[in-house]
């Protein structure tokens, strides 16, 4: 959530940074007019009040005095702060909705690109920073798409899993089954090897928790909802693990904390139909494991950089090419301010995909759900910066190692470092 005091004081920059994600869709001057009518009744209030406390003060001191309850100017005072008193009575719902209306609209703008953030339309205008694994690329040349290797194989089932939910659903089967546990214990372990403290978290949350982290109000169509509960089936871990925090003050001497979590995770999809209607790139259902940190803003962009790290590592690991963009802020997520996308080779299409966003969030999902830090010997508190990325999306993974360990014999071969899970060196 942005700053109201920093919408209030610096508009111009505010909206400049707004228009650098999309010129014309975000437009703050509704804010700052019901801001200005809500400070305005603030300061008659405050009139109000005064002048209700100087009326009490006079009462008390002339009661003091020996004045008599029933003279005209005891009466005359005691009327007018009655009068003062009901003056206040109705501004304060008219205060109180004025605040709502203005949070409302916060609520719906999207994080500011920040400063180093690429200035651009769309996603032709991210930046690639650099690229990794090229010795083990392959050419399209007789490589199977991931899910007619996988249907082959007998490890993916479409059909049923239609049959059973609807289409964009899978079944994985023995093999396939397996590559996905063992692709995320592999995850895990590295991950907690690296620092990170895991946690499984709940896959429902509620409406507070997706209006912490940016999914809710703008996104609600993007998620699955228990309505009778008012519970949401999670669109990634980011939204519990964040909320675990919610309404918190952390101190600062155990600042950054870094978890790492496994989830299923559950989206609608709404808007992308025609999109990778086959195979494992755009599910309903899939599982990813994720990593989030709350840190010290002084060192925000260093652990960010350290983030993308974590996730690159496990590409490295499976030996699977892949590059870095720098997201441009025409196509930065709501909630984000700078992101790295990490991009994996798949050569039946011959392109690379995303396969996680590192996204650094600043103060903006703090102020939403509340997480602050104190530091000894200061008064106050601030706001944490937050952090999170795919480290990785599991479906992806498995897609990308089916098509670039395929074999001749068309068997898969197993990623070196997955063998002691899976117990296997082909599929």
């Amino acid at each position: 959530m942005l700053d109201l005091k920093l919408i209030r004081s610096n508009p111009d920059l505010v909206q400049e940074r707004l228009n650098a994600r999309k010129a014309g869709e975000y437009d703050i001057q509704p804010i700052l007019d019901l801001d200005a009518q809500q400070r305005s009744i603030e300061g008659d209030r405050g009139q109000l009040q005064a002048r209700s406390n100087e009326i009490g003060k006079a009462i008390g001191q002339k009661m003091k005095g020996g004045a008599n309850p029933q003279s005209e100017e005891i009466i005359a005072l005691k009327t007018e702060g009655n009068e003062v008193k009901q003056k206040l009575a109705d501004l304060e719902p008219q205060e109180k909705e004025l605040k709502a209306q203005i949070k409302a609209l916060i609520l719906a703008l999207p994080n500011l690109p920040d400063a180093t953030t690429p200035i651009g339309a769309n996603e032709t205008e991210n930046v690639e920073i650099r690229r990794w694994g090229d010795e083990y690329k392959k050419d399209a040349t007789g490589i199977l798409p991931h899910w007619d290797i996988g249907e082959k194989l007998g490890i993916l089932e479409f059909s049923r899993a239609v049959k059973v939910a609807q289409s964009r659903f899978v079944s994985l089967m023995g093999a396939g089954a397996a590559l996905e546990r063992a692709l995320i214990n592999f995850m895990l372990d590295t991950q907690i090897e690296a620092g990170y403290t895991e946690v499984m978290p709940p896959v429902l949350v509620n409406s507070e928790s997706l209006t912490g982290t940016g999914q809710l109000p703008k996104f609600a169509e993007e998620s699955f909802r228990c309505a009778e509960d008012d519970l949401w089936l999670t669109p990634t871990a980011e939204v519990p693990v964040t909320n675990l925090y919610r309404d918190e003050v952390l101190d600062a001497e155990n600042l950054p904390i870094a978890h790492c979590a496994y989830t299923p995770c559950f989206r609608r999809e709404a808007g992308s139909y025609g999109k990778d209607t086959r195979g494992l790139i755009r599910l309903h259902q899939f599982n990813k494991v994720e990593l989030v940190k709350f840190v010290h803003p002084d060192h925000s962009a260093a652990e960010h950089e350290k983030l993308v790290g974590n996730a690159e590592a496990i590409l490295q690991a499976l030996k699977l090419p892949y590059r870095v963009l720098e997201l441009c802020s025409g196509d930065i997520g709501f909630s984000a301010g700078k992101c790295y996308d990490l991009e994996v080779w798949l050569p039946s299409a011959g392109t690379y995909r995303e396969i996680s966003s590192c996204s650094n969030f600043y103060d903006f999902q703090a102020r939403r759900a509340s997480i602050r830090f104190k530091e000894p010997k200061q008064k106050g508190t601030r706001f944490v910066h937050t952090l999170n990325g795919s480290g990785l999306a599991i479906g992806r993974t498995m897609a990308a190692v089916l098509e670039n360990y395929q074999q001749p014999n068309g068997t898969v071969e197993v990623p070196e470092v997955l063998r002691s899970y899976m117990r296997k060196d082909f599929l």
